[in-house]
């Protein structure tokens, strides 16, 4: 009978470690979860194909290792006992030719510990399979039997690691964009349509962009890396936009005593769409975070321009003046102020128009201003009017 020893010899030895998934290990990142970890690993092969073949993706990798073979050695028990050899005795003379023993210990008045004198084979001889089984032990009888005598040889295959994430196994496959389109994006929605449209492995894949799939949902994808950035970023960026906007209103709402007047004075702030996204394709750079801030920002100044135009218009009906000659004259003094202002800030933002992270928030301030700076002049006039002719002040609104 043989009995594994577990004892991984010369340069067929593979030491597999798991270290956590970073959060961000590729631009594109596909995470391959199956019911087994056979089943994840024929998918991450297919889904690598889908890769190399989409235009554009390259530095395609997978977490999945390489075939690589170990040998191992186990005892044969009726052979050892035959010969009186204890398996102990094997164990122990494999280890002192692999790992060493340490015979005995030197002092010197130099040094404060001692050093230990250490017997081993050289190196190339552990390597060797050859050279380890020509080791001998000593047999019951006093003589020395070679260890090929007491031991066989097994050739297996290692075990792949098995990553997990949230306590579910997973299978990784990488890759990055390096086509004509600078974001990765572009490519990770390439492979989403072809997922969805063909079967992979045979198998119908459910696609996740957010949550993690469940135990349950069987084969299942769930993208990550560049996409993830960009989701989360956007969505925080979008709520800190709505809070801006809730808060601009509130505002707003105190200084008119108005839940109305709030709504027209924030009305261009939609209107700086229609400069920003235009901008951008023009100068043919990407949407980024920046770009986000970019239109934050724009919010407050394009509210304050309205604040000026509406407080004006208050005042000056607030003296007895008509409607539409107070509409006409905060029209024509205060365009002046608001423009200048608008051609400063885009002045300022022409100086980081080149600028690799924050040119987006530069075509935003530029492009976003130009338009609805003009809109503004015309937009919350006519709307201020349009409401006051519904709804005329009653008293002093100033």
């Amino acid at each position: 009978m043989l009995a594994e020893i577990g004892a991984r010899v010369g340069a067929s030895v593979k030491v597999v470690e798991v270290p956590p998934g970073p959060p961000v290990m590729a631009p594109i990142v596909a995470e391959i979860y199956a019911p087994t970890d056979a089943d994840a690993r024929v998918l991450a092969a297919a889904l690598r194909e889908r890769f190399a073949a989409t235009a554009g993706i390259v530095d395609i990798d997978t977490s999945v290792e390489a075939d690589a073979q170990r040998e191992i050695v186990v005892v044969d028990r009726a052979r050892a006992a035959h010969l009186g050899v204890s398996q102990a005795s094997i164990a122990q003379t494999l280890q002192l030719a692999l790992s060493g023993f340490d015979a005995t210990y030197l002092r010197d008045g130099a040094s404060k510990y001692a050093v230990p004198l250490r017997l081993r084979l050289p190196a190339g001889d552990q390597a060797s399979m050859d050279a380890l089984l020509a080791m001998r032990v000593r047999a019951g009888d006093g003589g020395l039997v070679p260890l090929s005598e007491l031991v066989q040889v097994q050739r297996a295959g290692w075990e792949g690691a098995i990553l997990h994430k949230d306590l579910l196994p997973v299978v990784y496959v990488t890759g990055d964009e390096a086509g004509a389109s600078d974001s990765p994006l572009y490519g990770m929605f390439d492979l989403i349509g072809q997922l969805r449209d063909t079967p992979l492995a045979g198998h119908r894949i459910a696609q996740h962009f957010i949550a993690q799939p469940l135990r349950s949902d069987g084969f299942a994808v769930k993208w990550d890396g560049e996409w993830q950035i960009t989701y989360e970023t956007f969505r925080d960026m979008g709520i800190a936009y709505a809070v801006g906007l809730v808060l601009i209103y509130l505002l707003v709402v105190a200084q008119f005593r108005s839940y109305l007047a709030p709504l027209v004075i924030m009305a261009p702030i939609p209107l700086t769409v229609i400069g920003v996204m235009p901008g951008h394709a023009l100068l043919g750079a990407p949407f980024t975070a920046t770009s986000m801030i970019g239109m934050i920002a724009l919010a407050g100044i394009i509210v304050r321009n309205s604040i000026l135009l509406v407080d004006f218009i208050n005042h000056a009906l607030a003296k007895g003046q008509a409607l539409e000659d107070a509409v006409i004259e905060a029209c024509a003094v205060r365009a002046q102020p608001i423009v200048l202002t608008a051609l400063a800030a885009m002045l300022g933002a022409f100086f980081i128009l080149d600028d690799p992270i924050f040119n987006g928030l530069a075509i935003a301030l530029i492009f976003g201003l130009l338009v609805a700076t003009a809109l503004t002049l015309i937009v919350i006039p006519l709307l201020y009017y349009a409401m006051l002719r519904i709804r005329p002040l009653t008293g002093d609104k100033s």
